[in-house]
């Protein structure tokens, strides 16, 4: 069977403070970029390969994002309501939702749905459904009401069947659940009562579903931690009648009965559901696939807790682990008993834990389960034993060694571990190792393993989200070398540790730098093929002294004057030693970063820092005729060239009263014999 991986954390900040945790998460026109709505002000998006936000956007203070913000696949915007009836439209290049498109509907909003094929469709609170297109047409258009009075809306999802849309949308009233499945192609409405059976006592509590060419499956789990399961049909044979459907026992006691919060569950293929929440009363939270056609099931705890919010696109769940944004990567195969059985060749890691549960087969046939096959099934399965691959634990050896002797002797047996063949689960051993090597530093800080440290980040299964306090004992222990190792090799570095990283590598001597051992990487034939390029082509300088003929800025587009030999030599030297220069150009700006989280770390560094400008120009005029052909740099070069034309001007008039300024120095100097106090008076021309 296909088996839970490794999830990681998708965003380094906090989500879902709000009452409500997450809004919701959406595709995005790109199938690895997907719409995140925080529950109260911001949208953020995000691309999944990367493990970075993209781009963020917020409304005003007072106002509140009602919910989730989706995608127009015709067009590639976003859509967004908030304070219930205010919609608003943007695309990627704007910045502010305030200066965006803008439109108040006449009456609130529920949901935006938005899949490929079709245009977005908005479903008001009281049931009615509109179009994007003729909503904005008339955005005061009146709004009928569907529902009857205290009937509320609990769930909704979109399909599309044979290329025609196809809305689904549950409502309560006093305990009693109803379906409306709502068909575009033929504008028929259709109402179903749902009938709970023998377990009228439960109350449902999360739904989710799944489409075929005439069918909906709609799933629901119910507070007696039970997934029930209905079929209504997309074609009824009246649709004027309120008919009746009736909930079958899909899976027995999935999650715990005395849980009320924290669950949650969505369908990941026809025969896979995913469920949120403690399996058990006393268990901890995890997140569990669900093998509906052979009752298999996969667990993968979640320590941190989670919100109950649960969300499945392009073979990824979505979950908030704790405060962040987690991603756990999960293929669905297709559903056979030797897969169900871990049977399957190459169908389950070795390292993958896999925790088979299986229904008495006897007593569920009245549950759709007692087949003609059932019988064989069950005695399969009663002869066949069970093998449950568990993850093996990292060597007990090595961290018994790590918890009491030298480095030295750590790095004997880390040397034999890392010889030894490697297993699937080997990325999640060897950040153990490194917990535990850091752990042993902060009760012994005497206790630096450096170089057990280096050979585990060489092995490249490391990220910052693993083991984020390695980067923060680099940090304090002003270990470049460390750092720059982690910069070239960990995706997920927040723009803060990045900042930090630069900070240090501004600031350390240099000679404290000429002594650490830094990868050059090709640094010193780049400063040496910039200079001479630049002593080559610079044939005409900038002269700083006053040129009477420059009255105003309109010349400062022509070429510059010859300026003196010491200023020529001066700007065609890297303004940093090549072992800076590599920390900067091979690590810190080759990071990937989000502007809008990288800008407010930046402005903390030290004016006599910033001159890290000098090598960013050089870097530019290494690569200029490449940046001049690609239509991606036009901005860019636009932005720069206005900006040291600006500045050209600046200095063209500074110039001007530098002459006066000499002036006033060689009065200075002969004038040697002031008394204490003096007033002199000084015409300039």
């Amino acid at each position: 069977m296909a088996a839970l991986e490794e999830g990681f954390t998708l965003s380094a900040v906090p989500l879902g403070a709000g009452p409500h945790g997450l809004l919701g998460v959406e595709q995005s026109d790109r199938p690895d970029q997907f719409l995140v709505t925080d529950g109260g002000r911001t949208v953020i998006l995000y691309k999944v390969s990367d493990q970075k936000p993209l781009g963020s956007w917020s409304v005003k203070q007072g106002q509140v994002i009602t919910c989730p913000a989706v995608c127009n696949f015709q067009t590639g915007e976003y859509i967004v309501v908030h304070d219930n009836k205010v919609l608003r439209i943007w695309s990627n290049e704007d910045v502010n939702l305030d200066k965006v498109f803008k439109a108040t509907l006449s009456a609130e909003v529920y949901r935006i749905h938005s899949i490929q094929g079709t245009e977005p469709l908005v479903l008001f609170k009281e049931g009615a459904v509109r179009g994007l297109e003729a909503l904005l047409a008339e955005p005061q258009q009146k709004i009928e009401t569907v529902i009857s009075d205290e009937e509320v809306i609990k769930w909704t999802k979109f399909f599309m069947v044979f290329r025609h849309p196809v809305l689904i949308f549950i409502t309560e009233k006093h305990r009693n659940y109803f379906a409306y499945v709502q068909m575009f192609n033929s504008c028929t409405l259709s109402k179903y009562t749902l009938l709970l059976g023998h377990e009228e006592k439960s109350v449902i509590q999360r739904f989710t579903a799944s489409v075929d060419r005439k069918v909906i499956s709609l799933m629901s789990l119910s507070s007696d931690g039970c997934i029930y399961k209905s079929l209504i049909p997309i074609h009824p044979n009246d649709p004027e009648k309120n008919q009746r459907v009736v909930r079958s026992l899909l899976l027995k006691t999935v999650v715990s009965g005395n849980v009320r919060n924290g669950i949650a569950l969505t369908v990941l293929d026809q025969d896979h559901i995913a469920v949120l929440g403690p399996p058990l009363p006393a268990s901890k939270e995890c997140v569990s696939i669900w093998n509906t056609k052979f009752q298999t099931l996969q667990t993968s705890e979640l320590p941190q807790g989670t919100s109950g919010q649960l969300w499945y696109y392009g073979e990824n769940l979505f979950m908030l682990h704790g405060k962040f944004l987690t991603v756990i990567p999960y293929k669905c195969e297709v559903s056979s008993l030797a897969g169900a059985l871990g049977k399957l060749k190459h169908s389950q890691d070795p390292g993958t834990q896999t925790v088979p549960h299986f229904v008495n087969w006897e007593t569920s046939r009245g549950y759709g389960f007692g087949s003609q096959n059932s019988e064989q099934s069950k005695r399969i399965l009663r002869r066949r034993k069970i093998e449950v691959s568990v993850q093996p634990p990292p060597s007990k050896q090595l961290l018994s060694t790590i918890k009491k002797d030298s480095e030295k002797r750590i790095v004997e047996e880390l040397c034999k571990f890392l010889a030894s063949k490697q297993t699937p689960d080997f990325h999640t051993i060897i950040g153990d190792i490194v917990l535990e090597l850091l752990g042993r530093h902060k009760v012994e800080p005497s206790f630096y393993p450096r170089n057990a440290l280096m050979q585990l980040i060489r092995t490249h299964v490391l990220s910052y989200s693993l083991c984020p306090g390695l980067m923060e004992v680099a940090l304090e222990k002003t270990d470049v070398q460390m750092l720059q190792l982690c910069l070239q090799q960990f995706p997920d570095i927040p723009e803060s540790v990045t900042c930090a990283c630069l900070k240090i590598f501004l600031s350390i001597s240099d000679d404290s730098l000429q002594e650490a051992e830094i990868n050059m990487e090709s640094v010193s034939d780049y400063i040496d093929s910039v200079q001479e390029e630049k002593m080559e082509e610079q044939t005409e300088i900038l002269h700083n002294g006053f040129n009477p003929e420059e009255e105003n800025c309109d010349n400062c587009d022509r070429e510059l004057n010859k300026k003196p030999q010491d200023t020529a030599e001066e700007t065609t030297s890297c303004p940093v030693i090549p072992k800076r220069a590599a920390l900067l150009r091979n690590a810190i700006l080759h990071s990937a970063y989000s502007e809008m989280f990288l800008l407010p770390h930046l402005k903390d560094i030290p004016a006599q820092h910033v001159t890290i400008m000098d090598w960013i120009c050089l870097l530019l005029d290494a690569n200029f005729t490449v940046v001049v052909m690609i239509p991606e740099a036009k901005r860019l070069l636009l932005s720069l060239y206005k900006f040291v034309k600006s500045q050209i001007c600046i200095c063209s008039e500074l110039n001007k009263i530098e002459v006066s300024f000499r002036e006033l120095q060689k009065l200075n100097q002969e004038k040697n014999n002031r008394e204490l106090y003096s007033i002199e008076v000084l015409e300039l021309f």
